[in-house]
């Protein structure tokens, strides 16, 4: 049985700390769903804890169609959800950093933090996907 690389760290990181990053993504989201106007961040909530799930070979690209309600969207996100998720990514970035084996899961979670403070304007896209290459 060929295990990849990836598939070993998803699994490692699953275990470590995606679950519980995960779980505060969808709390967050269920929040920001029961509060009807903000709806929409909840979605993003939801589709961040998909992608905190099970990070490894896929990556966050810029919509070639976002603009200025993404901005405007992703500055309320910091303020509502972004700056909390951030710094949970921070710190569990950190305690992974501890360990050698820890190292590459806590580098993908600090790029995680950064994803936590602007989802909006971004999609999802595996690391074969030729938009992969063209990130910003």
């Amino acid at each position: 049985m060929l295990v990849t690389v990836k598939t070993l760290l998803n699994i490692l990181w699953l275990v470590l700390c995606g679950l519980w990053l995960a779980i505060g993504y969808v709390v967050a989201g269920v929040v920001m769903c029961i509060l009807i106007i903000t709806i929409p961040f909840g979605v993003a909530s939801f589709r961040l804890a998909a992608f905190t799930l099970w990070p490894f070979g896929r990556t966050l690209v810029p919509r070639p169609d976002a603009g200025a309600p993404s901005f405007i969207g992703n500055v309320l996100w910091f303020l509502l959800a972004g700056l909390w998720m951030a710094i949970a990514h921070i710190v569990t970035g950190i305690l992974l950093c501890l360990t050698i084996i820890g190292i590459p899961l806590g580098v993908a979670d600090f790029k995680l933090a950064a994803a936590a403070i602007a989802p909006l304007g971004k999609d999802i896209v595996s690391t074969d996907d030729p938009r992969a290459f063209y990130r910003s």
